[in-house]
């Protein structure tokens, strides 16, 4: 470990910390429906789609009616995207007649790029421009706007007092996509280029190598879809390698950029939920808590790589691991990139997670096991956090004898439930098709290694496919049908059969009256309120996953110590 590896550490998390209020205004006056400086150039456009759609964008839904709208939204983009893979042999902009996808491939992707998971069972250098951009871009737009938007109806159910809607989620997905995500993107997009990532509609460049051969190298838009895929939390590679690859993450400057971008809107929702809800410091604690909670990974993660493999130190291969990581970017800054994206629902990856340690590898597999609230996708990071906050304020109305309050609701029985019930959505997934994959003959002839660590390979694919990262571990064999139906069906369960019940948490909690807060009234912004959600989030998802990592990262380590590698 070094003194610029740490500093590198302290730097970001300081810097995140600062984006959260400005980033937050701006999501507030999108939440409230506020004017801003874009509507000026933008606002004719938005009330286009509106006439266009038939849609009135003051009309209130009720929490039913926005999950069907946003559902049907949903299969309606999935079944558009499947098509564009499926014929891609015969659509335009495919210079290199690459054929489509088959139906199981097609199936996975589509799912995956519809519930902002971005799970690749494919090379990405095997899509033409048009699958890219029509097929995949478009619903890195859509996918973080939807959460975004989810997010924004959950805040206003505690902020309305007795109200029967809670906003429009057509209204919400458009405004956010339009004065949020593409403005930004545009002049993330050009900041990409400028540092040497392609922008282009052609398909392939030929290259003389050093030793005198003749390479081909794929090109295309990549700097657009880069922009979108951190800032959205998406992580879908253009290329195989993601960003590990040099046209997409050339310099040490575009991999700080882009690490900021995936935390940067995860942050700004927490100083708009307390915006939102009359008192930024409600914001702030959940922001501490996470950032808590980043930065004990992000540090157990830094001293177990840099620590490196004992085994290679008796032979005299001293110094830290870097198996799988790239020179120019070196330890600090792969194991600080493995932490963000999987705290958040990004799934980039600048370093191959199989190539860690066993106990580096596992912190990146805990933080998706946690429901990745630490920051979290865009949007999913704090409504997710919120489902803990109504457990805890729960446990905190036990042990003080008081009906638990949060920010001026009561949290009852139907919402302790529903809370229960989008927890449970993750461990039942990923324990479950994990235990079906480690002992049937289809599951057990994806990984690439035995022991602890094919464990592993199995248990971070339904991991990442459930918690919506996207991330792959490498190793495991993914692209057959058996994998891709199966994690095709994870990445839709841990997407929208956790979102149903938070809207529903959302509709009862307006239905509600405001409840003043007393002198008996548990505090939520102190030390003592971030230490019971930091605590209720470990224990939750301690006692859930802890025997299956037994199983997988830590048998693997205790073995790595012992001289056993695998």
């Amino acid at each position: 470990m070094t003194f610029e590896g740490w500093a590198l550490i302290l730097i970001f998390a300081a810097l995140t910390v600062a984006l959260a209020k400005p980033i937050g205004l701006w999501l507030y006056a999108l939440y409230d429906g506020r004017r801003t400086p874009l509507h000026a150039v933008l606002g004719p456009i938005e009330r286009g789609f509106y006439t266009l759609a038939g849609i009135d964008p003051t009309t209130d839904q009720s929490w039913r009616r926005y999950a069907v709208h946003m559902l049907l939204f949903q299969v309606a983009t999935l079944l558009f995207t499947y098509a564009i893979l499926r014929l891609q042999a015969v659509l335009p902009l495919n210079s290199r007649d690459l054929a489509g996808q088959s139906p199981d491939l097609a199936f996975n992707t589509a799912i995956s790029f519809t519930a902002n998971t971005n799970w690749q069972s494919y090379s990405g250098e095997t899509l033409s421009v048009l699958s890219q951009m029509l097929g995949l871009t478009i619903h890195n737009f859509l996918s973080a706007a939807t959460g975004i938007a989810i997010a924004f109806a959950l805040f206003r159910g505690f902020a309305r007092r007795q109200a029967s809607g809670i906003g429009n989620f057509w209204a919400d997905l458009t405004r956010v996509t339009l004065y949020l995500l593409l403005p930004i993107c545009l002049v993330y997009a050009l900041f990409l280029v400028a540092s040497g990532v392609p922008q282009t509609f052609a398909s392939l460049v030929d290259a003389t190598t050093l030793e005198g051969a003749k390479q081909s190298i794929v090109l295309g838009p990549v700097a657009s879809q880069e922009a979108i895929k951190m800032l959205g939390t998406n992580g879908g590679g253009f290329f195989n390698a993601n960003s590990a690859h040099p046209f997409e993450n050339p310099t040490a400057l575009t991999n700080l950029v882009q690490m900021l971008s995936i935390f940067a809107i995860g942050s700004g929702m927490t100083w708009c939920f307390g915006k939102a809800m009359g008192n930024t410091r409600q914001g702030w604690a959940i922001l501490a808590a996470m950032m808590i909670l980043f930065l004990a990974g992000a540090s157990v993660t830094y001293w177990q790589e840099a620590a490196g493999n004992p085994n290679l130190h008796v032979l005299g291969l001293t110094g830290g691991n870097m198996e799988g990581k790239e020179v120019r970017f070196g330890i600090a800054a792969s194991a600080l990139f493995s932490v963000v994206t999987t705290a958040a629902s990004c799934g980039a990856v600048n370093a191959m997670h199989d190539s860690f340690t066993a106990l580096g590898g596992m912190i990146p597999l805990f933080n998706m096991q946690l429901g990745e609230v630490v920051i979290g996708g865009v949007g999913a990071g704090i409504y997710g956090f919120l489902v803990f906050a109504i457990l805890a304020v729960f446990v905190a109305g036990l042990m003080v004898g008081r009906t638990p309050e949060y920010v001026g609701k009561k949290i009852e029985s139907r919402e302790v439930k529903l809370a229960v019930l989008a927890i449970a959505i993750l461990p039942l997934s990923i324990l479950g098709l994990t235990a079906l994959s480690a002992v049937l003959p289809q599951g057990l002839a994806g990984p690439l290694n035995k022991g602890p660590h094919g464990f592993t390979e199995i248990l971070y694919a339904y991991t990442s496919a459930t918690g919506n990262n996207g991330s792959a571990f490498a190793g495991l064999t993914a692209a057959t049908p058996f994998y891709n139906g199966l994690l095709g069906t994870a990445m839709w369960l841990g997407r929208f059969f956790m979102i149903v019940p938070i809207l529903a948490v959302a509709g009862s909690l307006a239905a509600k009256k405001y409840t003043p807060e007393t002198a008996g009234s548990f505090p939520t912004t102190g030390p003592l309120w971030v230490g019971l959600l930091v605590g209720i989030i470990l224990i939750v998802g301690g006692l859930t996953f802890l025997p299956s990592l037994a199983l997988g990262p830590i048998a693997d380590h205790i073995a790595m110590v012992r001289g056993q590698l695998f």
